[in-house]
């Protein structure tokens, strides 16, 4: 049995949340699973329905990491495991335990300073376990940086489930929605400095005058839309922006798949950084080719100039020249086929045999 031990987990809606179930799932496929996660107030009716066996724990959630330590410790006491594959550093911190285990890493989580106390923290978890899991090349080598022991260290990107197909009833409403508007740009993730709206607005105003009916549908919500905002108003590019928030999984992969291209040219801000970009793998799956920033694991997620471009985050006209080079002369099309050709290597079907790799081939 291996044990997945998690901070997130569904129903709880999000990337990492995402990556732990469709691990979870897939290597229940193979493997007896038990998953330790944090509480979540609509779990019963989900944990109900799968395939493994869940346990939730709650408390005060500044106590809840030593209560959920305690019964992980107590539940290897008392049964046979054979390892245990964590979603971060912390959630192996406190687990006192010679069986294997296995650590993911994602990337700002383990961007300290080297000799800080949350570097020495990190180290002392990830240079004592079986193999430490980069989502990328990228947060391999910041690992490296950070004193991760090379040896130890593997690259499996994430993974994600075969499309669904997408309803009429959505793809008529994202029509009725955009109507004539062409080219379409979109970007799908958290309204956050480093996934970079701003400077793909400004790279906008620009465009305006090649595609007069250009428009960029930014889908998400967070701490940065009422700057953005802010900015299209600024700008006098109400007309070409759109904002989508609260909208069904359906109608968003909809806007994805009746869009051009996917722009998310990241940047590092702080020690924020994009690990891998999952976003880039979802919308090449309707034959969206991306546009993704240098810093950080995009490189993984798109192969420059076959499933779309890498540019420099921080520079406005490299972004510019990206979005326009890939309009011209309908070159998105090019990309959008090689970026639905190479998708299939990020199912989960075919990511978990590197996982097998590594745990080893006992079925269940």
């Amino acid at each position: 049995m291996y044990l997945i031990v998690t901070k997130t987990f569904p129903p709880e809606v999000g990337g990492m949340q995402n990556l732990m179930w469709g691990l979870a799932n897939e290597l229940s496929k193979h493997y007896m699973i038990k998953v330790f996660a944090d509480y979540h107030e609509n779990h019963k009716l989900f944990d109900e329905q799968v395939s493994f066996s869940i346990e939730r724990v709650g408390g005060i959630k500044l106590l809840r990491k030593y209560r959920k330590a305690q019964l992980i410790n107590e539940f290897i006491k008392e049964n046979k495991i054979d390892g245990i594959i964590a979603d971060h550093w912390k959630s192996l911190e406190l687990i006192k335990s010679n069986k294997k285990k296995y650590c993911l890493i994602h990337s700002k989580e383990i961007n300290h300073p080297k000799g800080t106390n949350l570097n020495k923290r990190v180290l002392n978890v990830l240079n004592n376990v079986e193999k430490v899991i980069a989502n990328s090349q990228f947060t391999k080598n910041l690992a490296i940086e950070c004193g991760v022991n090379q040896d130890k260290i593997i690259v499996i990107n994430p993974g994600i489930d075969p499309a669904e197909e997408l309803s009429k009833k959505s793809l008529d409403k994202v029509e009725s929605l955009l109507k004539i508007k062409t080219p379409r740009l979109i970007t799908v993730s958290r309204f956050d400095k480093r996934k970079n709206h701003e400077k793909v607005v400004m790279a906008l105003r620009n465009l305006k005058q090649i595609y007069p009916d250009i428009v960029y549908i930014c889908v998400g919500y967070g701490d940065e839309e009422e700057n953005i905002k802010k900015l299209v108003k600024e700008l006098d590019l109400e007309e070409q922006v759109m904002f989508f928030s609260d909208i069904s999984n359906d109608l968003k992969n909809a806007l994805v798949a009746k869009s051009n291209i996917f722009v998310m040219p990241s940047v590092i801000h702080k020690k924020s950084v994009e690990g891998f970009g999952i976003a880039y793998v979802e919308a090449a799956q309707y034959g969206i080719p991306s546009i993704g920033g240098k810093d950080g694991g995009a490189s993984d997620a798109i192969e420059h100039e076959k499933t779309g471009l890498i540019c420099d985050g921080n520079n406005l006209d490299d972004i510019y020249s990206s979005i326009n080079s890939m309009l011209e002369n309908k070159k998105y099309l090019e990309y959008g086929k090689g970026a639905k050709d190479n998708v299939s290597k990020f199912y989960w079907s075919n990511i978990i045999v590197e996982y097998k790799k590594i745990l080893g081939n006992w079925i269940r």
